[in-house]
């Protein structure tokens, strides 16, 4: 199993550990431990390029998800079950660390927990799983995200990084650990 993570935003350094072992449980947990997995964390500016150019849509997103073994035609992945199990490049899975802190925030929820959903949903992509499909390819690919992130061990919440959760976070840490009051 190989998972790669390559990092093009700085907000994003202190995430590269965490969604490259994500990335190689989530692979265990669907039975692709030979396949490998490519993963990029970006900003805002460089998913909204990627999202212009493959989607036509000139606006940032969370995800995008570039199967390697689509066929002719373009967005219609090759069935799993067709193509060679040794050591197969499922793809690229980019995800925007920008997008990722203000859901996360926005939602109440970890950065990390944000992280998780976003890698399952990219990884469901790379095997053809699309909710854009039909309402019935929606409800199925929720139930596999639900699995797969219930399956997921729990990890240990994890500070905010500095730079994401904002400056106001950042002076509170700073004024409790120098004991200072406001």
């Amino acid at each position: 199993m190989s998972v790669t993570v390559a990092c093009r935003a700085l907000a994003a350094r202190p995430w590269t550990r965490h969604v490259r072992v994500r990335g190689e449980q989530i692979l265990r947990i669907l039975g692709l431990e030979q396949d490998e997995l490519s993963l990029a964390l970006v900003d805002d500016a460089e998913i909204r390029a990627l999202n212009a150019v493959y989607r036509k849509r000139d606006r940032p997103t969370d995800v995008l998800a570039f199967a390697l073994t689509e066929d002719v035609s373009p967005g219609v992945p090759v069935p799993v079950a067709t193509t060679p199990r040794k050591g197969r490049v499922l793809g690229d899975v980019v995800i925007s660390i920008d997008t990722a802190a203000t859901q996360a925030r926005d939602d109440g929820v970890e950065i990390g927990a944000r992280l998780d959903a976003l890698l399952v949903h990219g990884v469901l992509h790379l095997l053809g799983y699309d909710h854009e499909r039909s309402p019935a390819e929606e409800r199925r690919m929720q139930r596999k995200e639900r699995a797969v992130r219930a399956a997921l061990p729990r990890i240990a919440r994890r500070r905010p990084v500095s730079g994401i959760r904002g400056a106001a976070t950042d002076a509170r840490r700073r004024r409790a650990r120098s004991g200072a009051r406001r």
